[in-house]
């Protein structure tokens, strides 16, 4: 059960809250800062201002002045325009300027100064030329007066900005004060806050690499790292817990890798028996030693099951009686308990002690075995077996056990099956050399007995009837027809003793040319070219075969005088045999031909090499034989030595 984890504060938050106090802060001080300058700065603006009215209050008196003793329009216009612009100032001061900046200090001191320097412009100045004083003394002094009270309007603001200025440099002193207490104050906060709960995991963290499982850190804080604390403690709990169990798991796991590598072992043993060229007794055999010596198993017996009856009959026994294995030798599906096993296709395994009490003990049990295990020996999906092991004293068997047997009984079907097919196809392979011989025993050998049957009744005849002169001319047909079918049965012998060289087809047909050279004495030229890959082994004997076929019917119906035969090997593979004889009627040819075994016999090999084959008569017979590039197969033993070879190069 989880327990129940407070509301954590996330550390993000601590962290944003702090920054934005920290720039709030800031951006007071920077603000204070700011309308102080812009304070100092308007009120300097002012003084420049209140100090023109000086300059103008003596050029509007001088003006006046002027007026009393000399009128003109133009000093009227003049005053006018003097007058405006001192009002302009005034009303400047008065209202203030934001866009320069320009104003007066919001002080009243200031205010009631300048309210008073209105009043008395208004008297002196702004009053009609016929009012005012005419004595130009009198005049003089009410100016210095207006001046004076101008200076002093002037001092006000200055000792105003003054004062500014001051809170200006204690506010720019504070911002530096709060910049390096604000920096002090964040370091130290993210020493506390960061810095040190990632140095107390780091150390934490090292105290567990020296193997220290013992190390909690205290949680301080509802963040992050509060999080990240509470995890730290909870693997130093588990990993302390493994450590603690750790030799026992070590143990445990040794155990296990032990029993799976004597597996492997029983597996690899097992496969290497079955691939070995043994009998399928044999192979039994040994397979069932293994299985018994490795489950420690006191008898076991293999049975094959026979696909016309489907009993299963045993095949080896070890470790029961020749009486048990007698009385069990031919099982039927369902009989007994292994007969269940072999009916449903199923591994069982029974123990005695445990079934219910049955009217007649058990064959087995009878024996003395108290459990026996039947387990299907299987060819892919098709069972063709079963194997049984039996015990005196009960034995568990797991079920990775269990697994394995039934992987065993696998292989050991595959291998049996493997032996029927090569029996099947030692068996094909008698039956085309069989089919091969009654081909070749064709009708010149037929023919000639034939002959020479009617020929021995002729002279049987004749010598009844006291015909000398006929017996006489009997005597040499029947010596030259015996002559002839003993060259038959020769050149037969010859061919079925051919031997393919391996992967020199060329130098085979050589021999064969030559052999037949001899035995007629008619000139053969041979040409072979080319330098595609060898043919695969079969190809390349399909291919003699034709070639001493062809050469047989030369000798036999061409009555040529020179032959020649052209080899070529390219990408596509050419074999030509012309001599230069009587030729053949084509008509007479492909009315013969289902009955004329030498052609049938070539038509049937180069049917099994996917080939062309075409007979013509040109000034004599040509045989030709075409196998294109995609029909043509390499030989596999070259590739092997290929592969060999290459693995040497690498190795080397």
């Amino acid at each position: 059960m989880n327990e129940a984890l407070p509301a954590r504060k996330p550390l993000s938050h601590k962290v944003v809250t702090l920054l934005l106090a920290s720039l709030l802060l800031g951006l007071a001080a920077v603000g204070t800062t700011l309308y102080l300058s812009w304070q100092l700065e308007g009120g300097a603006a002012a003084i420049n201002a209140a100090g023109s009215l000086r300059m103008q209050t003596y050029r509007l008196g001088y003006t006046l002045q002027l007026k009393r003793e000399r009128p003109s329009p133009a000093l009227d216009v003049q005053i006018a325009s003097e007058r405006l612009e001192f009002a302009e100032t005034l009303a400047l001061l008065d209202h203030g300027d934001p866009a320069r900046p320009l104003y007066l200090p919001s002080d009243p001191a200031v205010r009631e100064r300048f309210n008073a320097i209105k009043a008395r412009y208004a008297r002196l100045l702004a009053a009609p030329p016929s009012t005012l004083k005419r004595d130009p003394a009198e005049m003089r002094v009410q100016m210095d007066r207006f001046v004076d009270q101008i200076n002093a309007l002037v001092l006000d603001i200055e000792q105003y900005n003054a004062r500014r200025t001051m809170l200006l440099r204690a506010s720019q002193m504070l911002l530096i004060a709060l910049a390096i207490a604000g920096t002090v104050t964040q370091i130290y906060l993210m020493f506390l806050l960061i810095f040190r709960p990632l140095y107390r995991l780091s150390g934490g963290i090292s105290r567990m690499a020296e193997r220290d499982f013992s190390v909690r850190l205290p949680v301080e804080n509802d963040d992050e790292f509060g999080e990240l604390t509470r995890g730290f403690n909870r693997m130093a709990d588990r990993l302390a817990d493994v450590y603690a169990t750790l030799e026992a798991r070590v143990a445990e796991k040794t155990a296990a890798l032990n029993i799976q590598n004597r597996e492997l072992a029983l597996l690899s043993d097992a496969g290497a028996g079955l691939n070995a060229s043994l009998s399928a007794e044999a192979m039994c055999r040994d397979f069932l030693g293994k299985l018994m010596s490795w489950f420690g198993a006191d008898g076991g017996s293999v049975r094959i099951v026979d696909p016309n009856s489907n009993a299963a009959h045993m095949v080896v026994y070890e470790g029961i009686s020749d009486t048990l294995a007698a009385a069990e030798h031919c099982l039927q599906p369902g009989d007994c308990l292994c007969g269940t096993s072999l009916k449903d296709g199923v591994a069982l395994i029974h123990d005695f002690r445990k079934l219910p009490t049955a009217a007649a003990p058990y064959s087995c049990e009878r024996e003395g075995f108290v459990q026996v295990s039947a387990f299907p020996v299987r060819a892919r999906t098709r069972s063709t077996g079963q194997f049984n092991l039996h015990f005196r004293s009960g034995r568990e068997i797991s079920v990775s056990e269990r697994q394995l047997l039934e992987t065993l009984g696998e292989q050991l079907g595959i291998a049996l099956e493997n032996l029927r097919l090569a029996a099947s196809e030692r068996e094909i392979a008698v039956y085309e050399e069989r089919n091969l011989l009654a081909q070749g025993l064709h009708d010149s050998i037929a023919q000639g007995l034939s002959f020479l049957n009617l020929q021995v009744q002729m002279l049987d005849d004749s010598l009844k009837r006291g015909a000398a002169t006929e017996a006489q001319e009997i005597v040499p047909m029947l010596k030259a027809g015996v002559q002839e079918s003993y060259d038959d049965v020769r050149e037969l012998l010859n061919n079925f003793r051919a031997r393919l060289a391996e992967g020199d087809l060329v130098s085979s047909m050589r021999a064969t040319i030559e052999r037949f050279r001899r035995q007629t004495g008619i000139a053969v030229a041979f040409d072979a070219s080319g330098s595609g890959a060898p043919l695969a082994a079969e190809d390349q004997l399909q291919l003699l075969f034709i070639l001493q076929e062809a050469l047989s019917n030369v000798r036999k119906h061409a009555y040529a005088s020179a032959v020649h035969v052209r080899f070529a090997n390219e990408r596509d593979v050419t074999l030509e045999i012309r001599d230069d004889g009587r030729g053949f009627d084509a008509a007479e040819m492909a009315a013969r031909a289902e009955g004329h075994v030498g052609l049938k016999i070539m038509q049937e090999r180069a049917a099994r090499l996917a080939a062309q084959l075409n007979i013509e008569s040109d000034h004599g017979a040509v045989v030709r034989l075409f196998i294109p590039a995609n029909a043509r197969r390499l030989d596999e033993r070259t590739i092997e030595r290929t592969s060999a070879n290459g693995d040497q190069g690498i190795a080397g």
